[in-house]
């Protein structure tokens, strides 16, 4: 991974959960299968908490794009509208890939 990827750093969060994840189930007792789960579990859950901010900012987008889809809002309303909203986005979720 490129450093000048604006993921880097969550690649890099889950990557470490996933492998403090696998070392923690090498010292754990524990049948395989659990060794499995708790490892899948260490993933999900550092991919879930990396991402949290990026599906906030989509789910107000999605509002956005809601109301102004009503029609209720002229031309310039809309597109106020819009450019606030993108102002408002976190800039790690702007123009950036996600894989």
């Amino acid at each position: 991974m490129q450093n000048d990827n604006p993921n880097t750093e969550r690649y890099i969060a889950i990557a470490r959960a996933c492998l403090k994840a696998i070392n923690d189930t090498t010292k754990n007792a524990g049948d395989r299968e659990q060794k499995i789960q708790a490892v899948y579990q260490a993933i999900d859950t550092a991919f879930q908490a990396e991402f949290a901010e990026h599906r906030q900012s989509v789910a107000i987008m999605a509002t956005v794009l809601e109301r102004i889809a009503s029609g209720q809002l002229d031309a310039d309303q809309a597109a106020d509208l819009a450019r606030k909203t993108l102002d408002q986005q976190p800039e790690n979720t702007r123009n950036t890939m996600m894989h």
